[in-house]
Formats: C-alpha cells, sequence, structure tokens
C-alpha cells in the first residue's frame, strides 16, 4: 500500500478522526468543565492538531514500512 491509494488515506482518516475524539474527550475530562462551559474553540483547535500530528505519523509510518500502510504493524493486511 503506498500513499497516494484510496486505501491509505481511509485508514489514516480513520486513525485521524479517532485521534481528535480520544483528545477532545481527554480535554474535556481533563478539564473538570461541563459542555456549556467548555472553550469549544480552544478545544478542538487543539483536538485538530492531534488529528494532523496522528495525519503526519501515518505517512512516517507508511515511508518506514516501505509503504505497507499508515500501521507499523501492518495491520492493514
Amino acid at each position: 500500500m503506498s500513499i497516494f491509494t484510496g486505501a491509505f488515506w481511509k485508514a489514516a482518516f480513520e486513525r485521524a478522526v479517532k485521534t481528535f475524539a480520544q483528545a477532545e474527550g481527554a480535554l474535556l475530562i481533563a478539564g473538570g468543565t461541563g459542555i456549556l462551559d467548555t472553550d469549544w474553540q480552544t478545544s478542538v483547535s487543539i483536538s485538530g492538531m492531534a488529528a494532523v500530528v496522528s495525519l503526519l505519523t501515518s505517512i512516517g509510518s507508511d515511508a518506514f514500512t516501505s509503504g505497507d500502510g499508515p500501521s507499523l504493524t501492518n495491520a492493514e493486511t
């Protein structure tokens, strides 16, 4: 699998969405704020950066594993 395939980007995007959700959840819990009291702009910005880092990690993993996909463990095969 290469980064130039739809399968790679589908798997990488799925990881990024999961990372975004995990980061957002962690921020809400760590902040100890209610849903209405949360600073959403900052929270979404931080979670978005985590998603970008996830995508970059997927690209790096593909390069490290000689084009086998966004996973270091070849989970897509």
